[in-house]
C-alpha cells in the first residue's frame, strides 16, 4: 500500500470520526433531558477530527494538538478559506475541557453551566467546520 493509499485512508477515517462525533453531539442534545455539556464537546470534537482529515489529506504526516483555532490557523497556511473559519469556529474550544471534568468551571458543573443554545451554537459550528473541509475534499 503506498503512501497516497494510506493517506486516503486516514483523511476518511478522520472523517467518519467528525461525523459520528456531530451526531453524537445532536442526540446528546435531542436526549430527555438533554446532556449538554457531552453535546458541546462532540461539536468541539467533530470539528477538531475535520480540521485533521484536511491536514492529512493535504500530507501532514502527523497532526497534534486539540484547538480547533490552532488547527484551522494551520488549515490557513494551506488554503486561505480556513482563516475566516478559524475566526467562526474558535469558540469551539471552551468545549474541550470544561465539558468534561466536574472541577473545570467555578461555581458549577458543566451540566448546570451549558445552556442548550450553547450546545446547538456549538453543533452549528462544527456542521460549517464539516462543511468547509467536505467543499475542500472535492
Amino acid at each position: 500500500m503506498g503512501v497516497d493509499s494510506t493517506r486516503a485512508e486516514d483523511t476518511q477515517a478522520w472523517m467518519r470520526r467528525a461525523r459520528e462525533d456531530l451526531r453524537a453531539g445532536r442526540t446528546m442534545l435531542d436526549a430527555k433531558p438533554p446532556l449538554l455539556g457531552p453535546a458541546a464537546f462532540h461539536s468541539q470534537q467533530a470539528a477538531e477530527k475535520a480540521l485533521k482529515a484536511f491536514l492529512y489529506a493535504r500530507g501532514a504526516e502527523q497532526v497534534m494538538g486539540h484547538s480547533v483555532a490552532d488547527l484551522a490557523a494551520e488549515c490557513a497556511r494551506l488554503e486561505p478559506e480556513f482563516a475566516e473559519l478559524k475566526e467562526r469556529a474558535a469558540p469551539l474550544d471552551q468545549f474541550y475541557l470544561s465539558t468534561r471534568y466536574p472541577n473545570s468551571l467555578p461555581g458549577g458543573i458543566p451540566a448546570e453551566a451549558f445552556t442548550a443554545r450553547d450546545a446547538e451554537r456549538a453543533l452549528e459550528m462544527a456542521r460549517e467546520v464539516i462543511a468547509v473541509v467536505k467543499r475542500r475534499f472535492q
